[in-house]
């Protein structure tokens, strides 16, 4: 059973800042830092597959051989897809009863290069499907785990992870210890602004370090509506259509007989209108202008993968003014059986909502609703632009000293997030100044990342022995 401090959240309503940082340091008595480090399977741990099924039966049948494919390829990738899993070891570990709003898959692929609506380069958490209050000491662990999974993927020894870890927790720590500090609002406006990220990097990263990435930048600079549109989309008799590259990416008119598709159609453009109620006002009328085309089901990610997902092609003034946004199923959150209850009925709204707490500027578009298929059962979902500036961190190409800069960035950036929502002054009073917890930190990430190994090998052992069955794609 994991350890959490009797009291709490140690903060009263109106508690001063020395009182709020006392109480956090107080913690370390009922939770060392030290006892971070700690992992044990529990004795009635369940087993990792039967959790990636109870997951799969929600989801679309003919697209599961397909994750469980992606997951197949490697631990990380099997890590990348094992939320739930983690969730519920997490739950058994110490922590200091601390709340913050937590990203719930904080792993290092999920933060990224991403644009803000004034059109600056920022890095970011990227991801908030599984988004929900809980102890700020789950993210930081994923996280860690995440870079240790990656640096062995990478070949790093132990030292060199280690290292990697260690710079990721002293700069979440230091980072939460400034935020601390600082006024409420000045907490707020904190963002990381990539040509800041590139300045200060430009004497840490070696020359190569430096053009991968101004490359980086660069990429995901290009990676907006437009080139999205002439990537996946074909004009077909004079009309715009999205081109079929099953199943990866398939239209609603090959997807779905006629009556069904008609059906389906009429209903994602109702969703289209309806969703566009939780805009801001001036954002809603800027969708006003738009009017949707075409629609058509698309394969995302590694964990999300058989989510029912929808990509949605809308044009403003002509065929060459689009916007494409994606409606995607929000699915309950991996943490919602190891914490309190969402307050939000609509797991849209959930992640929604989760993201703009977190994120330090979000998409314009970004928004949810409610939407009941041909088939009459009612999902949540969120709606987004389909790629704004997004940019992925490759980490495969990483030489050690990369991954650690990217490690503290990372740290940083959570931080922040946690700083927003979290008690940041009894979560830096529990911290302190030394490496006590960056340590615990180190052999927590190296026994979990033996841990996903061997639910990875669990996976692969399940489609040998026909249990379940993985496709490539």
């Amino acid at each position: 059973m994991a350890t959490t401090a009797a009291s709490g959240d140690p903060t009263a309503p109106g508690a001063s800042p020395s009182e709020r940082a006392a109480a956090g340091k107080a913690l370390r008595g009922e939770v060392p830092r030290s006892r971070q480090g700690e992992y044990t399977p529990a004795a009635d741990r369940a087993d990792p597959v039967d959790l990636l099924e109870e997951q799969s039966a929600r989801r679309v049948p003919e697209l599961v051989p397909l994750r469980y494919g992606r997951m197949l390829e490697s631990p990380f990738r099997f890590y990348r897809g094992a939320a739930a899993i983690m969730a519920a070891d997490l739950a058994t570990t110490p922590s200091t009863g601390l709340i913050s709003q937590l990203c719930g898959d904080a792993h290092l692929l999920n933060f990224g290069l991403l644009a803000s609506p004034e059109r600056h380069l920022l890095f970011d958490l990227n991801d908030f499907d599984e988004t929900l209050p809980g102890p700020w000491e789950w993210d930081v662990k994923r996280l860690a785990t995440s870079l240790v999974v990656a640096g062995r993927e990478n070949g790093f020894d132990a030292s060199v992870r280690s290292g990697i870890v260690r710079s990721a927790a002293a700069s979440y720590r230091e980072q939460l210890r400034r935020y601390a500090r600082m006024r409420t609002l000045d907490v707020w406006y904190a963002r990381a602004d990539m040509e800041d990220v590139r300045v200060a990097e430009a004497n840490r990263l070696s020359g190569l370090g430096r053009r991968r990435l101004s490359q980086a930048m660069d990429k995901a600079r290009s990676r907006d509506t437009l080139q999205a549109f002439r990537k996946l989309v074909r004009t077909d008799g004079g009309r715009p259509r999205f081109a079929a590259d099953p199943p990866l990416i398939v239209p609603l008119r090959e997807l779905l007989p006629d009556a069904e598709a008609d059906r389906t159609e009429e209903l994602l453009r109702g969703l289209i209108e309806s969703y566009a109620g939780c805009l801001r006002s001036d954002h809603r009328r800027l969708l006003e202008q738009y009017r949707v085309v075409d629609m058509a089901r698309k394969v995302v990610g590694v964990g999300s993968v058989g989510t029912r997902c929808w990509i949605l092609l809308l044009l403003g003034k002509d065929a060459d003014d689009p916007l494409l946004l994606q409606a995607k199923e929000a699915g309950t959150s991996v943490l919602a059986r190891h914490t309190a209850p969402s307050r939000y009925d609509n797991q849209g709204e959930r992640v929604v909502t989760g993201q703009r707490l977190m994120q330090a500027a979000g998409d314009i578009f970004l928004g949810w609703e409610r939407f009941t298929g041909f088939d009459g059962v009612q999902r949540d979902f969120y709606i987004r632009q389909l790629r704004d500036w997004k940019g992925v961190i490759e980490t495969q190409l990483m030489v050690p000293r990369g991954m650690r800069r990217l490690a503290a960035l990372c740290g940083a950036t959570l931080a922040r997030a946690h700083a927003r929502s979290g008690d940041r002054i009894a979560m830096a009073g529990y911290l302190g100044n030394s490496d006590a917890f960056d340590e615990a930190l180190v052999r927590f990430a190296e026994c979990y990342a033996d841990q996903n190994e061997r639910d990875h090998q669990a996976l692969v052992d399940a489609v040998r022995a026909g249990r379940v069955t993985a496709e490539q794609g």
